[in-house]
This record gives structure tokens, sequence and C-alpha cells, in this order.
């Protein structure tokens, strides 16, 4: 491969780029009264919208409808073709139907406009083609027309596709936002992901309680402790007072510290070396939260209390990672 060569790939990827961004920046003239119009139907519907398109246009459909319902708007995608054959009974006059197509006339699409506009269906077009009959049959047309693809030959789904998949991603933070979404409903429709651990899971689901908690009491020595420790695998100790409750934490951090000193570990008493009023976190909170705490503070583990202060369990960065947090 030649220097002449590796150059005409980035000369042809930075066009490419550049073509696809002005076609994305030519969309903020467009988010006018269609758009407020499309969002406003879309809000009163009683049921689902329904997004279609052919090709490529289908493929952004798809992405379309997928973002929609995981941002609190129930969506699903139905095939043009499909729904001639069968799959139009998957629509009904409680819908709302997006139907996708760049020029504005694709076959497939329009062979269905009219059984959609008996049923009663709104319908929102987005095209390239504000004079198209799918632009003309809808409520409302979000125009994602653009200057020219990217693609050299003018040919391929290029820029067209760009401009409509981000148009399609300003309607569903629109809607998001005016649904008042929030984080944890957003976790709730994505549960198997990272995001929905993070934002779902509370320290009690993974915390060590009872026997597992490693804990000593006051008077106890150093090397005690330190058998705790490894007893109980967390990297640190809780320290409890005649009472039972919490008054320090011993971690391994503290050890470091108490070998610098060059203390007698038979005979030194572990509220001496502790740390006192040491991070804490309650249960019912989430782990996400854990973690946030354990690296601000530089910490591997942590107690975990309950509203009255009362130790219930213990928590490590290992924890975090294999409930998926981190």
């Amino acid at each position: 491969m030649t220097e002449k060569s590796t150059q005409d790939f980035r000369t042809s990827a930075l066009q490419a780029i550049r073509i696809e961004r002005q076609a994305i920046e030519a969309l903020e003239q467009r988010i006018d009264g269609e758009f407020v119009k499309a969002c406003e139907v879309i809000m009163q519907c009683k049921g689902r919208v329904v997004v279609t398109g052919m090709g490529k246009s289908g493929h952004i459909g798809n992405k379309i409808a997928a973002t929609l319902a995981s941002t609190g708007t129930p969506s699903f995608f139905v095939h043009p073709g499909e729904a001639s054959h069968g799959d139009l009974g998957m629509i009904t006059s409680q819908d709302v139907v997006i139907a996708i197509s760049n020029s504005g006339n694709t076959s497939e699409v329009v062979t269905i406009l009219p059984l959609i506009k008996r049923m009663g269906a709104p319908l929102i077009s987005m095209t390239g083609n504000p004079t198209s009959t799918l632009a003309k049959e809808a409520v409302a047309n979000l125009d994602v027309s653009v200057q020219t693809e990217a693609c050299p030959l003018g040919l391929a789904p290029t820029s067209s596709t760009t401009a409509t998949l981000v148009m399609g991603d300003a309607l569903a933070v629109a809607l998001l936002e005016a649904r008042g979404f929030s984080a944890e409903e957003f976790a709730f429709s994505h549960p198997g992901g990272s995001l929905g651990r993070r934002l779902l899971l509370h320290v009690s689901d993974i915390m060590h309680i009872g026997d597992r908690i490693p804990r000593v009491q006051e008077g106890t020595t150093l090397s005690g402790a330190l058998l705790e420790i490894s007893r109980k695998g967390l990297g640190m100790t809780t320290v409890l007072d005649a009472r039972g409750k919490l008054t320090g934490v011993f971690t391994d951090g503290d050890l470091r510290r108490t070998l610098d000193k060059n203390l007698d570990v038979h005979t030194t008493a572990i509220e001496q070396v502790m740390t006192r009023n040491g991070k804490t976190i309650q249960a019912d909170h989430l782990a996400a939260e854990a973690l946030n705490i354990m690296e601000e503070m530089k910490i591997n583990a942590l107690p975990v209390t309950d509203e009255q202060g009362e130790l219930v369990g213990a928590i490590n960065m290992h924890d975090l990672l294999r409930a998926g947090v981190i």
C-alpha cells in the first residue's frame, strides 16, 4: 500500500464526515412547527408509535423505534412489505404511524397509506421531499432532505440516513423530556445492561451479611483483627464497641500505616490504629453510590448501615465488579 493510497483513504473519509456534519447542522432550522405538531400528536397517542420504512430507511426506522421504546414512548417497527401481507393488523386506530422515505414515494410505503388513513391512525412522515405523496398525506412532515449524499456517486444513502437518524433522536429526546422520563424508568427498560445494573442495583442486593461481615470488638489485638480480615476476605474489618455499635474500621491501608510505626501486632489494641468516623453507606442506597464513595476516598470497602446507623453488612470493590456496576 503506497503513501498516496493511504492519504486518499483519509481524504475520502474526512470528506464524508464533513458532508454528513453539514446535513446534521441543516436540521436545526427544521425544528419548527411541523416538529412541534409531530411531538403533540405522539404525546396524545393512546396506543403505540409504529415506525415503518423500506430498505435503508427501514434500518433507520428500526433504530428510531427502539430509541423511542427505551425512552418512554412505546414503539415498534413494521416492515411495509410485510404490512401488505398481514402485519397491517398490528396497527390500530389508537396508534401513530411514522413513515420514513427519502423520496416520499416509496411504493411499499405508499401502498399502505390508504389503509392507515382509513383506520384513522395519525400519520407522521420523515421525508427528503416535502411535495411527495407521503409528505402530503401526513399530519406533520419532518424534513430530512440533504443537499448531497456523502457517497461520491450520489447513490448510497449516507447523509440522508444520518439526517433521518438524528431527527429521530431529536424527536425521542423531546418526548422524553416532555414526559419527565427518569433515569430509573430508563433503567427498568434496560435491566440486562450495565447501565440498568448501575441505576437499579442497591447495596442491599450485593452486600455481605450475617457471619460474612468482618467485625471485631474493641480490645481485640491487631493480630486478631488481621485474622478476621483474612477469614472474611474483604480487605477490611469493622470495629464494634461493647454495645455492638460501629466505632471504626481497619483496612489494608491502615495496616500499611501501622507497620510503618513498628507497633507490636500482638499487644496493640485495634482501637489504637483503626480509622474512626470512617465512610459508611446505607443498605438502601444504590450500589453506584458505593462505587462513587470508594473511588473518591480511594478505598476498597465500606461498612453498610441501616437508618439508625446499625451495622448490617459490608461491601467491597470486588462485589461491585462481580455485579457489573463497574
